[in-house]
């Protein structure tokens, strides 16, 4: 391992401590920094903060719009769809060159949900049915890159011991691939 640069895993910034939430607060996630921490260099990323909302800023969701999901502020109903997808296709272009072995996304976030994310519809209960618009353009660029959502990992050991497992089966065919 001597000379190797360390393993790096994206995460949602919220999870790290970053002041990026709607409410210009974080969701510091230190069970999982503890554990992630021991093995990975971590990467941060705010998809809204990135895309150029403020903090505090006004709520965003996900909602289904003529048949298509869209995700809008909920007070003003200004949708930004085409911002989110349109940085978020260049956010991860830019990803694929910082040698990342994984990734954790921030639970039912509209930006980086990855499963069950809420989409509201013409009534008032949402289903949970979604995937975060950046969730999805990074699932779609990186399909064998290992990605979860921060509370399965806390919740689930074998699921953490599966993922790192797989970091590290990511890292090493990136090597391969590279040599």
């Amino acid at each position: 391992m001597a000379g190797r640069s360390p393993i790096r895993v994206g995460i949602s910034a919220c999870l790290v401590g970053q002041p990026v939430r709607y409410d210009g607060g974080h969701k510091r996630d230190a069970f999982l920094l503890d554990w992630l921490g021991r093995f990975a260099e971590l990467v941060p990323v705010c998809p809204e903060v990135e895309l150029g909302l403020g903090t505090p800023r006004g709520t965003l969701r996900l909602e289904l719009r003529a048949g298509e999901i869209r995700m809008v502020f909920a007070q003003t109903r200004e949708d930004i769809t085409e911002r989110m997808r349109d940085w978020s296709a260049r956010r991860v272009e830019r990803l694929a060159r910082e040698g990342l072995s994984g990734f954790v996304l921030k639970k039912s976030s509209p930006s980086c949900g990855l499963h069950q994310v809420k989409v509201h519809g013409d009534t008032d209960a949402p289903t949970p049915s979604g995937r975060g618009l950046f969730a999805q353009a990074l699932h779609e660029r990186f399909r064998a890159l290992p990605i979860e959502e921060e509370g399965s990992l806390q919740e689930d050991a074998a699921l953490r011991e599966d993922f790192l497992e797989r970091v590290y089966a990511y890292r090493e065919r990136m090597l391969r691939d590279r040599r």
